[in-house]
């Protein structure tokens, strides 16, 4: 196997798409997988839909076009430019407006195209202003997409955790937009979907009778990482289908303070380090042109990371839980957004099993 390389187990993401689908499904609640992640990679894709996900969603509209293939619905998960409405229509069921313009372009690309086209309403609940549906922006963007031919109005919806990951919420654990947003629903003609970003700590706290609170969740690194809001982990979901492996390049016995190195990116770089005495070091075959360090963790918990170059991982392994030979792979954890940088980095290879 090639290193460094980011492996993918299948099996784990079919399973933790299962349970937490039918949890969903259980509780009123339409599941939609989120690719974002992974980039529209179709295997991965295709587990979710083995587990019960009928709607893939994505930010990318290229990401989804990979996915044609899939008997699946697709969701565009960003607002719609109004230059890539023709885009939208031909590779994309349903999307998310808060436009007024780029809704009537979508209109008008639908009736061009002989389509009918899904619209989700954004609706801003982070607003210092009352976030009630009634007589807001919103409303009125729902009376204009009743009005629209070639579009049908699939519902309202908010994103609690996009920038920061923070989210409102009352007491008992609900937030407090969602509260708001569903007292008005009937208001809005018959809206079908009250639909929510990724946060399946929601699911686990809703009540199994009455009206949900929302209609659709989507899940995205729920399902490939069994992580939640702030990198949270989702009770009895695994969060073993990830793992990054790396090769060791050399290993050498290494004073703990030292000057300067040759491994430093530019000549008289200064590196801090402790005093610790002679210290067993190992470098490994992946750098930070790959992956900001900070998001990794070795699965050895004895093992620490000192530092990096552009290409190289140093690592302290005196007291590792095992002994290493060079040309061994080492293992590591990575956060949502260690994940998303491998993704992108064309030296990390990705295998899917």
């Amino acid at each position: 196997m090639q290193h460094p390389s980011l492996s993918f187990d299948l099996g784990i993401i079919e399973d933790n798409t299962r349970m937490l689908a039918r949890l969903c499904c259980d509780k009123g609640v339409i599941p939609v997988g989120i690719s974002k992640l992974v980039e529209g990679v179709e295997s991965i894709a295709r587990a979710m839909m083995f587990g019960g996900i009928q709607t893939i969603g994505d930010t990318q509209i290229q990401n989804l076009i990979k996915l044609a293939d899939l008997p699946l619905r697709k969701m565009l998960l960003r607002r719609v430019l109004l230059s890539e409405v023709d885009s939208v229509i031909a590779h994309t069921d349903i999307s998310l407006h808060t436009e007024r313009s780029v809704l009537e372009a979508l209109s008008r690309a639908a009736v061009a195209a002989n389509k009918n086209h899904e619209v989700i309403l954004m609706h801003d609940l982070d607003s210092l202003f009352d976030t009630s549906v009634v007589g807001s922006d919103t409303e009125m963007l729902v009376e204009l997409v009743w009005t629209l031919p070639g579009l049908t109005f699939g519902g309202i919806s908010s994103y609690l955790a996009c920038f920061g990951e923070k989210e409102s919420a009352t007491e008992n654990g609900y937030s407090l937009g969602y509260q708001g947003t569903l007292t008005t629903r009937a208001s809005c003609r018959n809206v079908e979907n009250l639909s929510g970003a990724g946060i399946a700590g929601v699911v686990l706290r809703m009540p199994r009778n009455g009206v949900p609170r929302l209609t659709q969740l989507r899940l995205g690194s729920s399902l490939i990482m069994g992580i939640g809001l702030n990198a949270s982990l989702i009770p009895e979901v695994p969060q073993s289908a990830i793992s990054l492996q790396a090769e060791i390049v050399e290993i050498k016995e290494k004073s703990s303070v030292y000057m300067y190195s040759i491994h430093a990116e530019r000549a008289n770089d200064e590196l801090q380090f402790s005093e610790r005495g002679v210290r067993l070091r190992a470098l490994c075959a992946i750098g930070k042109q790959d992956v900001d360090i900070d998001l990794l963790t070795p699965v050895d918990d004895g093992i620490v990371i000192v530092g990096a170059t552009d290409n190289v991982l140093i690592l302290d392994i005196t007291d590792a839980n095992r002994s290493y030979q060079i040309g061994e792979p080492l293992s590591f954890h990575l956060s949502y957004h260690g994940v998303m940088q491998c993704m992108a980095s064309e030296s990390v290879t990705k295998h899917y099993r």
